[in-house]
């Protein structure tokens, strides 16, 4: 059961689902998350490829490694990841946006008002 990929590395893949599963709580601060062992096994890839996607969520400071304990959702994580995706969102989403209403010409208040008949 590989996670499923766009193309990109599977361990960045991995990554990601892990931030996700942070951010949507089912790993809270302090907690442990699954060992490179059990990820391995779990999707059935390489343990080296399991332990560079918990690597790099521990070189970005959403994880902590507590020597003979585990791996652990730092204090910080949440906020961390929520802020690179908001920088993510911007770069991606809101600056194409606006680079567009402007040659449409559309002011703040159109854009607001377009976003608000969108959203629930």
């Amino acid at each position: 059961m590989t996670p499923r990929h766009d193309g990109r590395p599977i361990f960045m893949v991995l990554a990601d689902q892990i931030a996700d599963d942070i951010l949507q709580g089912n790993y809270p601060v302090n907690s442990a998350v699954p060992s490179t062992n059990e990820l391995a096994a779990f999707y059935r890839i390489n343990p080296a490829t399991a332990g560079k996607a918990l690597g790099r969520l521990v070189d970005q400071g959403v994880l902590v490694r507590r020597r003979g304990i585990g791996t652990f959702v730092d204090a910080h994580g949440p906020e961390i990841l929520r802020e690179e995706r908001r920088t993510a969102f911007a770069e991606d989403f809101i600056r194409p946006a606006v680079a567009e209403a402007q040659r449409l010409g559309l002011s703040l208040d159109d854009m607001v008002a377009l976003i608000r008949k969108d959203m629930p």
